[in-house]
C-alpha cells in the first residue's frame, strides 16, 4: 500500500473516531438534559448519566451473584450444592464428593436420616413396589415410580421443553403433569404417562361459557396416555389468586389448546366458582371420575386444617367411594410460576408442616389406604423426596428440579421472556438452544439417578426399598441444637370411628 493509500485510511478513522466520540458526547448530553430535568428517580437527578448504572449492576447481578459472590450453600430458592448435584445427575456423570461435607447439619428443620447397624445388603434390595392409585375407578393407575413431573403448563414452558420432558418422562417410566394450560400436541408426543391438570379456567376442558364440559373431558379420557386427573384448588406459587394470560400470548395455537378466544387476554379465577364448601368439591371430583372412569383427585396448598377435618367429615357421611383418589400436597414457599412476593413468601404452610398433617388427618379418619398423598414444593435433590417418603408421601412431584435437569441456571427469568436456556421464553432465537433430542436424556439420568441414590439412603437406613423408608427413619434438628425423630413429632394417630365409610 502507497503512503497516500495509507494516509487516505488513516484519515478516515480518524473522521470515524471524531464522529463516534462526538456521537458520544451528544448522547451524554441529553441523558444529562433529561436525568436532572426529572423528578421519578432521585439517584438520575442526584448523579446523572451515572447513576444509570445501578439499573444495568442491578440487572447483571442476578446472573453473577451465584457464581462469584455466594457460597455453595448459600444461595435461595436452590442453592450452588443442590444445582451441582442435579446437573451431574442428568448428565449421567460421578455425582459424589470430595473431603467431607459443606451442609451445615446445625439449622433448625436440617433433616438427619437415621443409618442402621446392619444395612441392606445388596443382594436383599428390591426395586420400589408398585402402588395403584384409584383402585375403584374403571381404569386406574398403577406405577412403581416415585419421583414424576409437576404440573408446567405449555405457554409458561415452551415447545421444545415439553417435547423433551414428555420424551425423558417416558424413557425413564414416569408421569408428567400437563399444568393447566391444556393438552398439546408436544404433551402426546413423547409417549409419557399423563396426569391432567384442571385448573380454574377449565383450559382445554371448558364450554363456550368457561364451564367445565363432559365431552371434552371424555376426549381427553380417550388418550391412553391420560392416566389421571387433577383438579387444581391452589398452588404454591399464588395460594388463592387466579392468573392472566396477557393477549399477546394467545395465539391460534394456544387459543386452540385451552378452548379460549384468539388475541383476548385470559383470566384465571382465583377459585373454582361452582366449588363453595366440601360436598361441592367432592361432587365435581366425582363427576371427572365419573366421566373419564380415571383417578381423579386434587391439588392445594394448605392452609388452616380445619378445612381438612371438614372435608373428611363429610366423606365419613357420603361413604368411601366420594374420598378423591388422591391429594396433591404443595408447599406454600412458591414455584416454578411467577406471582406476588407477598403471596410466595408469606402465604401456606411449607411442606415439612403440612405434609405430614395431611398423612395423620387421613389415618385418623381412614383414608390413607384409599387416598394416595403426592408432595410438592422444592423437592430436587435424593434427600429432599427421601424426607418426603418419611412423612407419609406415596409419590413425589417436582418442576424445578426438571427445569435444571433441562439446563435451568436459575437466572430469575421465568415470569418475563428472556429466559436464557429457552425453557420458559417463546423468543425462536432462545428457544434454539434447548435440543428436545439431548435435554431428554437429561431428564431421563435425572429420574433414573434420583430413584438409585433413595435406594442408596434406603439401604443405609436398612429398609429395601425406598417406599419401606419410615418416619423413625428421619430426624430433625431442633432449637436445641438436638435432633429428634419425626415419629416423635408427629407420632402415630387413632383412627376415629369410621362405620360411616363403610356406605
Amino acid at each position: 500500500m502507497d503512503t497516500s493509500a495509507l494516509m487516505l485510511v488513516v484519515n478516515g478513522f480518524a473522521v470515524l473516531c471524531v464522529l463516534a466520540l462526538g456521537c458520544l458526547i451528544v448522547t451524554v448530553v441529553v441523558l444529562y438534559v433529561i436525568d436532572v430535568s426529572q423528578t421519578k428517580h432521585a439517584v438520575r437527578r442526584n448523579y446523572p448519566v451515572i447513576g444509570r448504572l445501578r439499573y444495568f449492576f442491578e440487572e447483571l447481578g442476578e446472573f453473577f451473584r451465584q457464581y462469584f459472590f455466594a457460597m455453595d450453600r448459600e444461595e435461595m430458592p436452590f442453592n450452588r450444592a443442590e444445582r451441582s448435584w442435579v446437573y451431574r445427575a442428568a448428565k449421567g456423570v460421578d455425582t459424589t464428593v470430595a473431603f467431607g461435607s459443606s451442609k451445615d447439619l446445625r439449622p433448625v428443620g436440617t433433616v438427619i436420616f437415621v443409618n442402621t447397624a446392619y444395612p441392606t445388603l445388596d443382594e436383599d434390595a428390591a426395586q420400589p413396589r408398585a402402588v395403584t392409585i384409584g383402585a375403584d375407578c374403571e381404569h386406574p393407575y398403577r406405577t412403581a415410580s416415585i419421583l414424576n413431573i409437576s404440573g408446567m403448563s405449555y405457554g409458561a414452558i415452551s415447545r421444545p421443553a415439553v417435547l423433551a420432558l414428555s420424551r425423558g418422562a417416558a424413557q425413564a417410566g414416569i408421569w408428567m403433569n400437563t399444568g393447566e394450560g391444556g393438552l398439546s400436541s408436544f404433551h402426546l408426543e413423547g409417549g409419557a404417562d399423563l396426569v391432567f391438570q384442571i385448573g380454574t379456567a377449565k383450559y382445554g376442558v371448558r364450554d363456550e361459557r368457561g364451564e367445565l364440559c363432559d365431552n371434552k373431558l371424555r376426549q381427553l379420557a380417550a388418550h391412553e396416555q391420560v392416566r389421571m386427573f387433577e383438579l387444581k384448588l391452589s398452588q404454591g406459587a399464588k395460594p388463592g389468586k387466579g392468573g392472566i394470560l396477557p393477549a399477546a400470548k394467545v395465539s391460534a395455537e394456544i387459543a386452540t389448546i385451552r378452548g379460549i378466544p384468539i388475541g383476548e387476554a385470559s383470566i384465571s379465577p382465583n377459585r373454582h366458582p361452582e366449588i363453595n364448601n366440601e360436598n361441592d368439591l367432592l361432587d365435581v371430583i366425582e363427576r371427572i371420575r365419573r366421566v373419564t372412569g380415571k383417578p381423579t383427585g386434587f391439588k392445594a396448598v394448605i392452609g388452616s386444617p380445619d378445612w381438612l377435618e371438614k372435608l373428611f367429615e363429610v366423606i365419613q357421611e357420603r361413604g368411601m367411594a366420594s374420598a378423591p383418589d388422591f391429594i396433591t400436597v404443595d408447599s406454600g414457599d412458591g414455584g416454578t410460576g411467577a406471582a406476588p412476593m407477598s403471596l410466595i413468601d408469606n402465604v401456606g404452610l411449607p411442606l415439612r408442616e403440612s405434609l405430614p398433617l395431611v398423612v395423620d388427618k387421613l389415618k385418623e379418619y381412614g383414608l390413607r389406604d384409599r387416598t394416595k398423598i403426592i408432595a410438592s414444593g422444592k423437592l430436587i435433590t435424593p434427600a429432599d423426596v427421601a424426607a418426603a417418603i418419611c412423612a407419609g408421601a406415596d409419590f413425589v412431584v417436582s418442576a424445578r428440579g426438571f427445569m435444571f435437569a433441562l439446563g435451568c441456571i436459575q437466572a430469575l427469568q421465568c415470569n418475563r421472556n428472556t429466559c436464557p436456556t429457552g425453557i420458559t421464553t417463546h423468543d425462536k432465537h432462545l428457544q434454539r438452544g434447548l435440543d428436545p433430542t439431548n435435554k431428554a436424556e437429561r431428564v431421563r439420568q435425572y429420574a433414573n439417578t434420583m430413584h438409585h441414590e433413595l435406594g442408596v439412603i434406603a439401604h443405609s437406613c436398612g429398609a429395601i426399598e425406598p417406599r419401606r423408608l419410615k418416619r423413625s427413619h428421619c430426624r430433625i434438628v431442633q432449637s436445641s441444637g438436638r435432633s429428634v425423630a419425626l415419629n416423635e413429632l408427629y407420632p402415630d394417630v387413632q383412627t376415629l370411628n369410621v362405620a360411616g365409610l363403610a356406605k
